[in-house]
């Protein structure tokens, strides 16, 4: 009887590995097709949007969708998601780099709902920060709450300063946040999972890499919506 049960349960783990594995292989699929529907539904509302001039200006962009409830209890694993950079001659954006987001606190309480976040890297210093394998915001960087609408003209000079801009969106709501003391860190299983090989995000950014066709919707809406002249 004994042997049966082995021989049982050798066999169902032997049936359930393949399937464990191609539903591991799919989450990135579907986490990066999860961040292009966060950043359109967010810029679908002009009035109740990330300003488009930021957009032109920014040199990085990171979404993190579906944080869940407890996610900001320090050193606590809590989102994944997804950075994308400007091509080096300003026209278009890279293929994604996946990121894992830890610990770190808002300027709110977010409570039980799930939370989208959206932070926009503004200068070329916070950019090679963050293509870096960890980076903390805050800590490393100057970080502020985001403008909300069709312009950021009326924000003040503090928070137009700021290396990193960041947003949250939760039970519907879209406003700006002081994201600080988070730590990002490249993932470079799901990075393995998009391209078939183990790939830096500095490496996908920066050498002009083929994104995956499930990377197709987020970055032509990128294109979209912050479009700017080239020399």
């Amino acid at each position: 009887m004994r042997t049966l049960v082995v021989v049982v349960l050798i066999c169902l783990a032997l049936t359930c590995a393949p399937l464990i594995g191609d539903a591991k292989e799919k989450e990135p699929v579907k986490r990066l097709e999860e961040s292009a529907t966060v950043f359109s539904e967010i810029m679908d509302t002009p009035d109740n949007s990330i300003p488009q001039d930021l957009l032109e200006m920014a040199h990085c962009i990171v979404i993190v969708p579906g944080l869940k409830k407890g996610a900001f209890i320090v050193g606590a694993q809590y989102g994944k998601g997804y950075l994308s950079c400007r091509n080096k001659n300003g026209a278009g954006w890279s293929a994604p780099g996946a990121i894992r987001i830890e610990g770190g606190s808002v300027g709110f309480q977010i409570g039980g709902s799930e939370t989208d976040l959206v932070m926009l890297v503004m200068n070329q210093r916070g950019a090679e920060k963050l293509l870096s394998s960890e980076f903390t915001v805050g800590a490393e960087g100057e970080v502020a709450a985001g403008p909300v609408g069709r312009s950021s003209s009326a924000e003040t000079d503090a928070s137009m300063r700021a290396e990193i801009l960041s947003w949250s969106r939760s039970r519907g709501v879209f406003a700006g946040i002081a994201l600080k003391g988070a730590t990002l860190r490249e993932d470079l299983d799901d990075n393995e999972a998009l391209y078939g090989k183990r790939l830096d995000n500095r490496g996908i950014v920066t050498t002009g890499i083929a994104p995956p066709s499930a990377a197709a919707k987020l970055l032509s809406l990128l294109g979209r919506y912050s479009w700017r002249e080239t020399n």
